[in-house]
């Protein structure tokens, strides 16, 4: 990619110096031509001008006006007459009066046009000349100018010269930036690829330097984003497996030792061998429920979008009724209060497992002959479900972390319970599927609040 962008680089900056000395000195070659196409026909003109004076031209006349002209400056002047025979010319190499001047310009004069021709040839800027002498009326001769101008030529190849050393120069620093920035600007990218190659290798605490406003930094700011949210999904992940393995562990390793308590006793009681495989039972149990509930939290965190909307007050009365024998073996007493109409757009299973585990939980630890009161009310456009109870309360340093993954508040008295760490974490999640909030507090005379928030259903979709 570096060498891609120093040769797109290049062949700019190599496409402006070539027009930077083309046009320039194009432009001062027409400029000169110009110039001197001028100068040259206006001389020519003045020449032609004095000798029209004359009825016909002859070498003694001619000789006569040129030297009163003393201020033509051009490298030769050739006058002709009609018959385009020389009678004059100030090429001091030979003498060429009396010949004919067989010049394509000439003959084109003696018909009557005036002709102007330049061109560079490197060594200077050669002009021609020549225009037509008419003496009332009649073409009598014609003036043909040559001239050779070394000093435009020289102007010109210096000019050429000066922009060439200046091309060079800007060549090679342009070449020197244009590799410098393409390595600066390719070592950004390098470094996003090696990030890359390390996120996929597991890296997920890699993270890339983000300097400046572009769209690289942009690009850089993004992975380093995505980077933390893989970081923080691996560590729950990893988290998960090791919280899920020992929750599983637990129930395997009890039936494990029961069986093998029954194996190794062979002359084992049929009322022990009973207690035994009830125990087995009761492991197994807890065991399905666990995987249910890691099942559960799995489904919750799939991007599906649950529809409809639900009475919540007929999801507690369902919960309240399969509930109450445990409230009975218990000893606890519900107290049930719920208004009508309290619709929450949410999947009525779902609300059912918030439902359940708040008042299972309030009645599992609560204190014999507690009590448990279930509120269900619509307020500020909202519906509140509020599971209040006696039992032993949360202690302020667990209370942060209720919500989290297989935590447990008393370990010991969990076992004896039965829970496994997952259905305050179900509930919130559930919660927050839905858009709803959880709270939880402390109970001014013991025990724990839990208050579920929804948002209430419009009557347009309550009525769908």
């Amino acid at each position: 990619m570096q060498f891609k962008y120093a040769v797109c680089f290049i062949a700019i900056i190599a496409a402006l110096l070539i027009f930077m000395n083309i046009y320039p000195v194009a432009s001062f070659r027409d400029a000169a031509f110009e110039a001197k196409h001028a100068s040259t026909l206006n001389q020519a003109a003045v020449v032609a001008s004095s000798l029209s004076s004359l009825p016909e031209l002859r070498e003694e006349d001619v000789g006569k006006i040129m030297s009163m002209l003393n201020n033509i400056m051009v490298t030769r002047l050739v006058v002709t007459n009609e018959r385009a025979q020389i009678i004059y010319d100030t090429s001091q190499y030979e003498n060429n009066v009396g010949r004919y001047a067989v010049f394509a310009e000439v003959m084109t004069a003696l018909e009557g046009k005036d002709v102007f021709r330049s061109k560079y040839t490197g060594e200077g800027l050669v002009s021609r000349a020549a225009m037509p002498v008419t003496s009332e009326g009649v073409i009598v001769g014609a003036v043909y100018i040559y001239d050779f101008d070394i000093d435009q030529a020289g102007m010109l190849e210096t000019m050429r010269g000066n922009l060439l050393k200046v091309s060079f120069v800007i060549l090679f620093l342009s070449l020197l930036l244009v590799f410098v920035f393409s390595w600066l600007l390719t070592k950004r990218i390098r470094s996003l690829f090696k990030a890359m190659q390390n996120l996929g290798g597991g890296r997920y605490d890699y993270r890339v330097e983000v300097r400046g406003g572009d769209e690289i930094s942009g690009l850089a700011s993004e992975f380093n984003s995505l980077a933390e949210r893989l970081e923080k999904t691996e560590s729950m992940r990893q988290r998960f497996v090791s919280d899920a393995s020992h929750e599983l562990k637990t129930p395997l390793a009890a039936i494990k030792l029961l069986t093998d308590s029954i194996l190794q006793n062979e002359g084992m009681d049929g009322e022990t061998m009973r207690e035994f495989m009830q125990d087995i039972g009761s492991e197994a149990d807890r065991l399905t429920r666990t995987t249910e509930k890691l099942m559960h939290i799995t489904r919750l965190e799939t991007p599906e979008t649950a529809g409809g909307v639900t009475d919540m007050k007929f999801v507690v009365e369902k919960a309240i009724r399969m509930l109450e024998t445990l409230a009975a073996d218990k000893g606890v007493r519900l107290d049930v209060r719920l208004s009508e109409r309290c619709f929450v757009k949410a999947d009525a299973d779902d609300l059912h497992q918030i439902v359940f585990n708040l008042v299972e939980n309030a009645i599992k630890y609560n204190v014999e002959k507690g009590r448990v009161t279930v509120l269900l009310f619509k307020r500020d456009r909202t519906v509140r479900f509020i599971v209040n109870d006696t039992g032993i309360g949360i202690p302020d340093e667990d209370m942060p972390y209720i919500f989290d993954r297989f935590y447990r508040v008393d370990k010991s008295r969990e076992s004896e319970i039965g829970g496994s760490g997952l259905g305050l974490s179900i509930v919130r999640d559930v919660v927050d599927r839905y858009g709803g909030s959880i709270t939880a507090s402390h109970r001014e005379h013991g025990g724990t609040s839990f208050e579920v928030v929804f948002p209430l259903a419009s009557r347009s979709e309550a009525e769908r």
